[in-house]
């Protein structure tokens, strides 16, 4: 994981939530959706996520090394209730003389793209790293990650580039009641989102057993 982080000339406006995708805190009883999610990710799309080749066994072998307990996991679901976006908060060890940082990795799936879902995740963990007392968001990516790098510049975040690498900063003004309150209310939002699409879900099961007809799973 990179360590190295900007500590001047960073922009001072925050990035907060302004999109219509929900986003929900994922669990330790959501690892088997993460792993699908990252399993159906392309090799190219694997590249460009984790900075090299990722076979499977190393996407395996990072979803159990995965702790809730100390970062955080956000996700979006589809109408199917498929992981369709993924995002991972990692917090930083703390540096003497240097801010509280968190790093942030996303993916997409293909059929998930150009919806404001990638967006939506990196403004639901801006505000979580401030409520968290994080100072500087950082991203660590490869530098033709185009996607990556328009949503790190269209957060407002200060890109650098070295040797086919890229790092974005971003930092963070304190929490306030406000931030308190729209993580809490897009919290319970994206809750009520997930329950409607598991019931819809589960009546179109029953409806599909009732008549008969075989059920047929996203891929």
């Amino acid at each position: 994981m990179h360590h190295k982080l900007a500590t001047n000339h960073l922009p001072s406006k925050p990035y907060t939530a302004g999109s219509v995708v929900p986003v929900r805190e994922l669990h330790a009883g959501h690892k088997c959706e993460i792993l699908r999610h990252l399993l159906l990710l392309s090799e190219e799309d694997r590249r460009l996520r984790f900075g090299t080749q990722t076979p499977d066994e190393v996407i395996h072998h990072y979803v159990d090394g995965l702790d809730f307990n100390r970062d955080t996991v956000f996700g979006s679901f589809d109408s199917g209730l498929n992981l369709i976006g993924m995002a991972h908060l990692a917090y930083l060890p703390k540096i003497k003389d240097q801010p509280r940082a968190a790093e942030f990795g996303v993916s997409v799936l293909s059929t998930g793209r150009g919806k404001g879902i990638g967006t939506a995740l990196l403004a639901r963990a801006s505000v979580h790293s401030r409520n968290t007392r994080i100072e500087t968001l950082f991203v660590h990516c490869l530098a033709n990650n185009r996607a990556m790098m328009h949503l790190a510049q269209k957060a407002g975040m200060r890109v650098e580039y070295a040797y086919g690498d890229a790092d974005a900063y971003l930092k963070l003004p304190p929490a306030n009641p406000g931030t308190i309150v729209e993580e809490a209310a897009n919290e319970q939002w994206a809750d009520f989102d997930y329950a409607l699409k598991e019931n819809f879900k589960r009546s179109n099961d029953a409806w599909s057993w009732f008549l008969g007809k075989p059920l047929v799973r996203p891929t």
